[in-house]
């Protein structure tokens, strides 16, 4: 039989199917059931012209931002095809599962926030005040869409910014039903989103149905941002937690599932 916190407990992980794992492996040391829904599909960029060209200059750049491990994936792969990765040239994170992923790929001494793991948190580092930053080249690494905010305030801080996207973001490639069977027979518990973009397509994919199911399913988020938007939408059940896979375990374990 088993044990732990989260014994008879099926938690939804909306992640992107390749950042899902380490999640999935809390839950389930903790006695539950992760099932495993992604929220965004993510795919290469349909037009890597820009990509090809930073990567062709890439010793001209100061910094280089990656907003993800998505990032990473895509990315260093064609800028370190056939060059290393210039000594002067500063990487940066907007959190802690980027570093790990440049590092894995040999690219270390990252810098990234401690706690804050967003544009915000990334934009108050000592290393990108304004008398940092000024005139110098930076590359942002990033999907398509997304805020704009990071690259508006470097280039109002005097920097030279290029935006490169080097994947792209898609909605759920399969039907809900999957969530549905699973509320109709009384085993979804809870789901986790680390995502604004994710938790807009999981309400507007739903049926009157998912979305009634959804208003009663607690809704563990890492970000107050995504908790804001959960509120605007109607869901009231949410749980913010700390940042990261760190901070959603920890506030899954902590939850009060009798209440």
């Amino acid at each position: 039989m088993t044990t732990g916190p989260l014994a008879g407990r099926t938690i939804v992980v909306t992640r992107p199917r390749a950042q899902a794992a380490p999640l999935a492996k809390m839950i389930a040391a903790g006695g539950g059931n992760a099932l495993l829904f992604p929220l965004l599909e993510i795919a290469p960029a349909g037009d890597t012209a820009a990509l090809t060209s930073a990567a062709g200059r890439l010793a001209d750049y100061s910094l280089a931002v990656f907003v993800s491990p998505n990032a990473v994936a895509h990315a260093l792969p064609l800028l370190l095809a056939d060059r290393p990765w210039p000594a002067h040239l500063q990487p940066l994170a907007v959190g802690p599962g980027t570093v790990r992923a440049l590092a894995e790929e040999g690219v270390p001494n990252c810098l990234a926030p401690a706690d804050r793991f967003d544009s915000e948190g990334l934009l108050a580092l000592p290393e990108l005040v304004a008398e940092r930053v000024a005139g110098r080249r930076v590359a942002i690494f990033r999907g398509d869409g997304g805020r704009e905010l990071l690259a508006d305030t470097l280039r109002e801080r005097g920097a030279i910014v290029d935006c490169i996207t080097c994947y792209r973001r898609s909605g759920p490639a399969a039907g809900f039903d999957q969530l549905l069977d699973a509320w109709r027979d009384a085993r979804l518990d809870a789901i986790v989103v680390s995502s604004s973009e994710g938790l807009r397509y999981l309400v507007d994919g739903l049926s009157a149905e998912g979305r009634d199911f959804l208003r009663q399913t607690p809704l563990f988020v890492p970000h107050e941002r995504i908790a804001g938007i959960a509120r605007e939408l109607g869901l009231n059940r949410v749980e913010l937690t700390e940042a990261a896979d760190s901070g959603l375990i920890q506030g899954l374990l902590a939850y009060n599932w009798s209440a």
